[in-house]
């Protein structure tokens, strides 16, 4: 689920390569990122096959996000993409991350991409960078800010100029960081992908070149790609920009549409799916090694490039993994392991050494030494022994909204007027009596109802009705709503405004008058919870809570998992550190960790 060397000394829970292959046997030394000091033409796509400074070029990427791996790791990883034969870094650049506020710009610490890049082609990788400024990669909203949908209007992937007006904004700042990373500036980056997948949900013919213009004004100058699948390829490109094709098993309909599309020009697998993600509740995907490698083989002898998503998979910390809706809605789970080549503990697996095999095959000379694992600690058994109840922390929320009726999440008074983007919300409002409690399909995602502090059911997307018992008085009733996490991908991404979202009716008529807390569980709210007055947890305590406790660890901290039997639903915090969502729905069942102490996690 989660990376603990980077974040363990103390455990509190609270709540429940360079490698160059121009072709077969190249020898690739010394043309490599961190060697070339004269570069006269960057990567092309004029012929049938790739050309960096005229010579024939085979890209053998590798997708990694630096949002999903601790910094700490980053060198780790990419040696080890290296070791196993790749030539080239893929990465998205998640928005939502960088601009968590309006204006408000975070590139520090594990989103400091620039320093990623840069160490990326100091170690010999080139890179193609994925900025969007949608990436869907099973992330929350595709990589889109939540505050977007604080605009009742809003259209995103289109030219509304709500949407088009943040583009700009956030493209202004980003891509300024990138251009001088570019091949022709001295840096790694030899690729730029043009928004991503636009195609299979195409419905604005002048959004991609927008996308397109918007590169190139701010700088980019690099070779401009497009990556689709077979349904979208010919409706996702633009002119001027090669398009390629993501794919699991490869068919004589993505040779035929790439030739027919764009004939001469270079064949490329931006995305093979090494394996898939996983959504609470489903079955864990697995795609076989064998039959993986048999694909990667014969898409290398058609002379095709290949991107591997994913090289690396990671972990979704905090709250920021997404959804998928078809015909129900269904959350991704906190862990990225994707059944990728190299597991989301860092570990090598038999893709790995099938791969390394593979690609050894297109080098001049022998790849590098795989580098060693970090080792796997067993520890002692961490006590869970201090609580306090949900409603004990409330006031260590901010000031809480008065509200005649519900708001969604989004358009909350929070956050300097940028709502709530993540978490819970909790909605209170008075009855006087009982009866039927209708949602009418306004919860977005998942409600523990309440009773003054009884707890009385669970609403979700396709709860029908509910009964509210009857009582004497005046009575809180109490929705604690979860955002489970919001769709990334296809037609429902306008749709995604969490929280409720409309009207609730009791016995016909809407509920009104509410009181509305955030708890979004940003990290100042969980150091606000260490002066709360915690207790010593009683033989049945209730619930939702809060739950801390202590593993001490002697001598330097290494990686180690955390298993959790008995706990049914919540965040895992470790030293302040959201690591994620745990469900005893699986598939997940354990949480990997990596860093240097342990602190607060939750239960809801």
């Amino acid at each position: 689920m989660c990376h603990l060397r980077h974040y363990l000394a103390r455990l509190r829970f609270v709540y429940s390569l360079n490698c160059f292959p121009f072709g077969p046997r190249f020898n690739w030394r010394g043309i490599q990122p961190s060697t070339m000091k004269f570069r006269k033409m960057g990567l092309k796509a004029n012929t049938e096959d790739f050309r960096l400074e005229g010579h024939k070029f085979r890209i053998l990427g590798g997708s990694m996000h630096y949002f999903r791996v601790p910094r700490a790791y980053w060198k780790d990883r990419m040696l080890k993409m290296k070791a196993c034969g790749l030539n080239t870094l893929t990465t998205y650049v998640a928005w939502n991350l960088h601009e968590p506020q309006r204006g408000v710009y975070n590139f520090k610490d594990n989103l400091d991409v620039e320093a990623y890049i840069r160490l990326a082609g100091e170690l010999g990788l080139w890179v193609i960078l994925r900025p969007g400024p949608y990436i869907c990669s099973e992330w929350d909203l595709g990589g889109l800010p939540s505050w977007l949908l604080r605009d009742p209007k809003m259209e995103l992937r289109t030219t509304y100029k709500g949407f088009t007006d943040a583009v700009d904004t956030y493209f202004d700042v980003l891509l300024a960081k990138m251009v001088p990373l570019q091949y022709m500036k001295g840096g790694p980056i030899i690729a730029v992908q043009v928004e991503n997948e636009y195609g299979s949900y195409a419905t604005d013919s002048s959004y991609m070149p927008y996308i397109k213009q918007a590169l190139l004004s701010r700088g980019i100058g690099e070779l401009l790609l497009t990556s689709d699948n077979i349904d979208g390829l010919m409706k996702g490109n633009v002119d001027g920009v090669l398009a390629t094709v993501n794919l699991q098993k490869l068919k004589p309909i993505h040779i035929s549409s790439l030739e027919s599309h764009q004939p001469h020009k270079p064949k490329m697998v931006m995305e093979f799916w090494t394996g898939w993600f996983d959504a609470w509740g489903d079955l864990h995907h697995v795609f076989n090694a064998e039959e993986m490698a048999n694909v990667v083989m014969e898409i290398l002898k058609k002379e095709m490039s290949i991107n591997l998503y994913m090289f690396h998979g990671g972990t979704n910390f905090g709250f920021m993994s997404g959804a998928i809706q078809s015909d129900m809605y269904m959350a991704d789970i906190t862990s990225y392991d994707y059944d990728a080549p190299l597991s989301e503990g860092g570990d090598y697996t038999t893709k790995y050494t099938l791969l390394r095999d593979i690609f050894s095959r297109y080098h001049g000379e022998s790849l590098p030494d795989m580098p060693g694992l970090y080792p796997k600690m067993n520890y002692d058994i961490s006590t869970v022994y201090q609580y306090i109840t949900l409603w004990e922390a409330l006031k260590f929320t901010e000031e809480p909204f008065l509200s005649e009726d519900p708001i969604n999440m989004e358009n909350l008074p929070f956050n300097n007027g940028n709502g709530q983007s993540y978490g819970y919300t909790l909605y209170e409002t008075i009855v006087t009596s009982g009866g039927t409690l209708h949602p009418n399909d306004k919860i977005r995602d998942r409600a523990l109802v309440f009773i003054d502090e009884q707890f009385i059911g669970i609403l979700k997307h396709n709860s029908v009705e509910m009964v509210v018992p009857d009582g004497k008085g005046k009575r809180k009733l109490r929705f604690v709503v979860e955002n489970c996490g919001r769709v990334n991908y296809g037609k429902e991404l306008n749709n995604q405004r969490k929280g409720i979202i409309g009207d609730i009716l009791l016995n016909g008529t809407p509920l009104k008058g509410f009181t509305i807390y955030s708890l979004e569980m940003q990290s100042s709210f969980i150091e606000r919870l260490r002066g709360a007055q915690w207790k010593q947890i009683p033989e049945k305590p209730v619930f939702p809570g809060f739950f801390r406790g202590i593993l001490y660890i002697d001598g330097y901290p290494g990686d180690t998992f955390v298993k959790m039997p008995g706990w049914t639903k919540g965040v895992l915090f470790i030293n302040g550190h959201n690591l994620g969502r745990y469900w005893s729905i699986g598939p997940s069942k354990v949480s990997i960790c990596q860093g240097h102490g342990c602190n607060v996690g939750s239960t809801m």
